[in-house]
């Protein structure tokens, strides 16, 4: 323990092995280490210390015996040693021998010892939990041939696609059979056609439910050679565990306690008054019949993590019980400490946060919907610092197949680049929903509307990977920046800077030993050409303002920034965003 002063004091310790750690903290009185200090003052004043030395050698006597029980053999009979000179008064300076004292220390009096209960605890998860890149993309759009149902062999011609991007984490939408009752037609409408593939999340048929796989996408055995072929490229599988079922799910005929009956006799269906969703029923976690409801949904992770997942993306986990998921997630850590949940839950925030708690690893934000200066600069700054860096891990996403902002609707290229860049260097894990994202998916179903037009989630869709236009590029080099430099491999050390110029957003993150620092600098103006002169809190930064020098990782090249701010312009088409590594000047 290290004092702060005014009778505060820290600790730190190394955890790098994965799992759930525990930890106290123990305080008790000290009287060796407060006779020592009273020794030295009384010897420097001259004194006499003769009653000292031999309180100072009952001291020591006491610390025999705890050096006996303990089996320091050796330490009891020098401890005893130095009892008996001191008892006989004539070792004064010799008390304060370091080598008595780090034996004393050893074996401490805590006869009255104060610890902090209950037991401490810190998760440490992988790596990848804090710093990775997803692409998310539906199975069934992976056809190369138009009309065709996509496979997940269709998935593993497409590895080298999203790897190439620099992608790391691969987000698959459920793949489970699809229910056929209150099918969802194309752009959500109710009624559907015969060759209407139906939503994703309306899981469940005669073919199975939560641990079966679409027939039309394969097989068990084609799952485990995707798993197998993208763990071969460094890439991580992630599933999407949606607890709910279609009308047609087998639970809903084996286990009807499981869903909440109405007045007239039928299955109460998920709402959103006034939204009906007929073609989903979801759970009752409060059933008297919750115990086997929990361990059948537990045991649905156990079967994925059996077939090499170790990535659970959990569909609106907010509207299921707390308890439930503090339950789970504990119980699949334990045995499984490499798993991975995010948290899709767009809900409030103190809600968000109560997930990130009960074991979440990470959680969507509201990233999507933070559009200006002030705003981003606020939110991020409350996701970077304590109380909430300390729990909560943003997996920030500039779209999804549910959300097309209108900023990406209205914005052009330009904005589909500011998002992006933003996403990938604010956060150190960032999701895009492709190809939709690269290929600037942007038209709304209607006016007002967050949903896509021939949204995927209703029917099957053919991307041209090949098109002349795609962000591909952009996000390829982002990604191979973020491989390449640690400062963006965390959320932590997050400052910004200031820059006069309200549609200019400017800040760095710094990698702890403080060697590598990166600047991005984005506009968030879609339209016109921004500029404005960067003011760097170098103190934040531990760098001399006369002296940097700014690598350009996008572009090539480098300044030298000297005793003048830098003059920074963006122009839209040309320029939406600078990312610049910043060093000292040699």
């Amino acid at each position: 323990m290290e004092p702060l002063g005014n009778d505060r004091w820290r600790a730190s310790f190394p955890v790098d092995a994965i799992g759930r750690h525990e930890y106290t903290v123990a305080a008790w009185t000290d009287h060796w280490v407060t006779w020592r200090t009273d020794l030295v003052k009384r010897l420097d004043a001259g004194q006499d210390v003769t009653v000292d030395l031999k309180i100072g050698a009952n001291l020591v006597d006491h610390a025999v015996r705890r050096a006996a029980a303990d089996g320091a053999t050796e330490d009891a009979e020098e401890l005893e040693r130095w009892a008996a000179r001191l008892r006989e008064g004539t070792a004064a300076r010799g008390a304060l021998d370091e080598n008595l004292d780090a034996r004393m220390r050893r074996h401490p009096d805590r006869e009255h010892v104060t610890i902090v209960e209950p037991t401490l605890e810190v998760v440490v998860d992988p790596v990848h939990a804090r710093f990775s890149s997803w692409y998310e993309l539906f199975p069934r759009s992976t056809s190369p041939k138009p009309g065709r149902h996509g496979t997940l062999r269709d998935v593993i011609d497409r590895l080298a696609y999203v790897g190439g991007l620099g992608f790391d984490v691969l987000y698959l939408p459920p793949i489970h059979p699809i229910g056929t009752t209150f099918r969802k037609g194309p752009n959500n409408v109710t009624s559907s056609g015969p060759d209407d593939p139906g939503v994703p999340w309306a899981i469940g048929g005669p073919d199975g439910g939560h641990t079966a796989i679409h027939p039309d996408l394969g097989s068990i055995e084609d799952f485990d050679a995707l798993v197998e072929a993208a763990s071969a490229r460094g890439i991580r599988v992630a599933l999407d565990i949606a607890f709910q079922v279609s009308p047609d799910h087998p639970f809903v005929r084996e286990h009807p306690t499981w869903f909440r009956q109405r007045p007239d006799g039928t299955v109460q269906y998920a709402e959103n008054p006034p939204k009906k969703y007929q073609d989903i029923y979801p759970f009752d976690f409060e059933s008297e019949d919750w115990q086997p409801l929990w361990h059948e949904l537990c045991s649905i992770f156990e079967f994925w993590i059996g077939h090499g997942v170790e990535i659970f993306r959990v569909d609106n986990p907010h509207t299921k019980a707390f308890p439930f998921w503090e339950w789970t997630i504990g119980e699949l850590k334990r045995a499984h400490p490499e798993a991975i949940f995010l948290a899709e839950a767009f809900t409030r925030p103190k809600v968000m946060y109560r997930l990130a708690k009960v074991g979440f690893s990470q959680s969507y934000t509201y990233f999507t919907w933070r559009t200006h200066k002030q705003e981003l600069t606020e939110y991020f700054q409350e996701l970077t610092h304590p109380p909430v860096s300390e729990f909560f891990r943003p997996n920030v996403w500039p779209n999804t197949p549910d959300i097309l902002h209108e900023t990406l609707q209205t914005g052009g290229r330009s904005m589909f680049e500011a998002r992006f860049v933003m996403a990938a260097t604010l956060a150190a894990t960032y999701g895009i929903y492709g190809p939709a994202f690269e290929l600037l998916e942007h038209i709304p179903r209607e006016p007002g509307s967050e949903e896509y037009l021939n949204s995927e989630k209703y029917e099957i869709r053919t991307w041209d990977l090949e098109w002349p236009d795609s962000l591909a590029p952009l996000i390829r080099d982002v990604n191979r920046i973020r491989r390449e430099h640690p400062a963006l491999q965390t959320n932590e050390r997050l400052v910004f800077h200031d820059i006069d110029n309200d549609a200019l957003l400017a800040y760095t993150k710094q990698s702890a030993d403080g060697s590598d620092t990166v600047l991005t600098v984005v506009s968030l103006d879609p339209r016109a050409r921004r500029a404005g002169t960067l003011r760097l809190h170098h103190g934040a930064l531990d760098l001399d303002p006369g002296r940097v020098v700014a690598t350009d990782l996008l572009e090539g090249g480098t300044e030298r920034w000297g005793a003048e701010d830098p003059r920074i312009e963006l122009v839209p088409g040309k320029r939406q965003a600078r990312i610049l590594q910043l060093a000292p000047a040699r």
